[in-house]
C-alpha cells in the first residue's frame, strides 16, 4: 500500500478558505417564505370558509335538507332494483310517483281532521301550563322567566320562533311553504342523476386526488342513506306504537301526538325528551293515574326503541360516539335553533368520514 492512497483527495471538495463544507443544521433549502406562506394561505382558506358558511347558514342547511330528502329517493330507487326489472330512470320515476300520491293523499285526509285536533291539543296544553305555572308561584318558582309565559299559538304564528336564524326575515307561511318548494326541487335533481352531480363535483378535485374523493363521496353517500332509513323506520315505530297506546288509554290527539313523537325523534337523545312534554300536558287534565300510565307507555317505547330495535336497524352502520352526536346537537342547536338540531346527526356522520378518511388517513397516515 503506497502513501498515495491513503492521501484524501481534495480535487472534487475543494474548501475556500475561510469556509467550511460541512452545512449548518437547520439550513433552509429553496425559497425561505415557501412554508411561511403556504401556512397562512392555509388559515385564510380556513376562515374564509367559515365565515362564508356561517353568513350563509341558512341556506346551507336548506341545502342539505334537500341532499337528505335526495338521499331518501335515491335510497327507494335504489331498493326497487331488486323487485322492479327497469333502468333507474324509471324507477326513480316509480318512486316520485308514489311519494306524491302519498303525499297529496294524507294532505286530503288531514285537512278536516288536523287543524281542529291541532288547535284543540294546543288549547289544553296552554291550559295545563297555567295550571303547572300557578302551582310552582307558590314556590316563588317563576317558570317561564321574567317575560312571562306567552300563548302557544304565538309559537306558530311566529316560526322563527322554532327555527332560529332561518327565517328571521320572512314571514312564516310564506317562508316554509318556499323552503318546503325549495327542498322538493333540489332533493328531485340530484336524486334524478346523483352520479352527474357527483362527477361534477369531481371537476373542482385534482386528478391524482378524484379516484379517492370519489369513495369518500360514495361512503358518505352509504352512511346518509343508512341513517336517514333507519331514523324513518325508528319514527314510524315510535309513532304508530304511541298512538295506539294512547288512544287505548283515551287520551285526545293520540294521532297528532304520536306523529310528533315519531318526527322528534330525529333527532338524536334530545328529541325524546322533548317530545315528552307535550304528551305529559296532555295528559295530565286526565287525572294523574292515567298521566302516569302515559309516561311509563312513552318511556318504555322510547326504551325498547332506544335499546332494541335502533341497533337491529342500523347495525353499526352508523358507527358515531353518543357523546359527539349529542355535542353536535347542542352546538348547531344554539347556532341555529330547531333546523340546526335536526340536521346536526347528519351533518356531523358525513362530516366524521371526510375527516377520517382525507386528513387522519391520508394526511395523517393514521389507518389503525
Amino acid at each position: 500500500m503506497t502513501t498515495e492512497t491513503l492521501a484524501p483527495s481534495t480535487s472534487s471538495a475543494a474548501v475556500e478558505p475561510g469556509k467550511s463544507n460541512i452545512e449548518p443544521a437547520g439550513a433552509v433549502r429553496g425559497n425561505p417564505l415557501a412554508v411561511p406562506l403556504a401556512l397562512a394561505s392555509t388559515v385564510l382558506a380556513i376562515v374564509a370558509v367559515l365565515a362564508l358558511s356561517w353568513y350563509y347558514a341558512a341556506s346551507l342547511l336548506l341545502l342539505f335538507a334537500g341532499i337528505l330528502f335526495a338521499v331518501l329517493l335515491d335510497a327507494c330507487t335504489r331498493g326497487l332494483a331488486p323487485i322492479v326489472p327497469l333502468s333507474r330512470s324509471w324507477r326513480f320515476g316509480l318512486v316520485v310517483l308514489a311519494f306524491g300520491l302519498i303525499a297529496a293523499s294524507a294532505i286530503g285526509w288531514s285537512i278536516d281532521r288536523v287543524p281542529e285536533q291541532a288547535r284543540s291539543l294546543i288549547r289544553v296544553m296552554d291550559g295545563q301550563l297555567g295550571v303547572l305555572e300557578s302551582h310552582l308561584a307558590a314556590f316563588d318558582i317563576d317558570l317561564f322567566g321574567p317575560g312571562g309565559r306567552q300563548d302557544l299559538s304565538h309559537l306558530i304564528a311566529d316560526p322563527g320562533r322554532l327555527f332560529g336564524h332561518v327565517h328571521h326575515a320572512v314571514s312564516g307561511a310564506y317562508a316554509v311553504a318556499i323552503n318546503t318548494i325549495v327542498i322538493l326541487c333540489l332533493g328531485l335533481f340530484f336524486a334524478g342523476d346523483p352520479a352527474g352531480y357527483r362527477d361534477g363535483a369531481l371537476k373542482l378535485v385534482p386528478l391524482g386526488a378524484r379516484v379517492r374523493v370519489r369513495s369518500v363521496l360514495d361512503e358518505m353517500g352509504q352512511v346518509l342513506r343508512s341513517w336517514l332509513l333507519g331514523q324513518l323506520l325508528r319514527g314510524l315505530v315510535v309513532a304508530v306504537l304511541l298512538a295506539v297506546g294512547l288512544s287505548l288509554l283515551g287520551v285526545p290527539g293520540a294521532g297528532l301526538l304520536g306523529l310528533q313523537a315519531g318526527v322528534a325523534n330525529f333527532i338524536p337523545y334530545l328529541g325524546p325528551l322533548i317530545a315528552a312534554f307535550p304528551v305529559a300536558l296532555v295528559a295530565m287534565p286526565l287525572g294523574l293515574p292515567t298521566l302516569a300510565w302515559v309516561m311509563i307507555i312513552y318511556f318504555s317505547i322510547q326504551t325498547i326503541e332506544g335499546f332494541v330495535i335502533a341497533p337491529l336497524i342500523q347495525k353499526g352502520a352508523v358507527n358515531v360516539p353518543p357523546a359527539w352526536t349529542l355535542f353536535a346537537i347542542v352546538i348547531f342547536g344554539a347556532m341555529f335553533g330547531a333546523i340546526g338540531m335536526a340536521l346536526a346527526a347528519p351533518l356531523f356522520a358525513v362530516g366524521r368520514i371526510a375527516v377520517l378518511r382525507l386528513y387522519v388517513e391520508d394526511r395523517l397516515a393514521d389507518r389503525g
